[in-house]
């Protein structure tokens, strides 16, 4: 929960980021809406559509944390122990994989969180 305790701050703080030169649109349950809604009311300085994609980076990445790992039969390297290490053949490998993939192809994303992706 660590990324929502950040999150918060962050509202707290009214930091910005990037964001890609596309937009999204979703419809959201009534509830979640009305959450949505209770959200921008306490973090004026926010708008809704700023909490909905930064609640749903700090969601991301709890997911990403959540994925096992689950090794594969390919010995794809070795520690300083002599330890095998197998390749990643969990949900996280494919995740990691195919985000990669879409991220070159996203346009306008900052330079820093190009950074990042590379060093996935």
């Amino acid at each position: 929960m660590t990324s929502f305790v950040n999150l918060i701050k962050k509202w707290q703080d009214t930091a910005g980021s990037s964001l890609t030169a596309e937009e999204s649109k979703i419809r959201l349950p009534a509830r979640d809406a009305a959450r949505t809604a209770a959200l921008s009311k306490m973090y004026p300085r926010r708008s809704e559509a700023e909490l909905i994609s930064e609640l749903l980076t700090a969601v991301l990445v709890e997911l990403e944390a959540a994925m096992p790992y689950i090794p594969g039969q390919k010995v794809v390297a070795g520690d300083e122990e002599g330890n095998l290490i197998y390749e990643d053949t969990s949900p996280t490998a494919r995740f990691f994989e195919l985000s990669r993939k879409h991220c070159c192809s996203v346009r306008g994303a900052a330079k820093s969180e190009d950074s990042v992706w590379r060093s996935l």
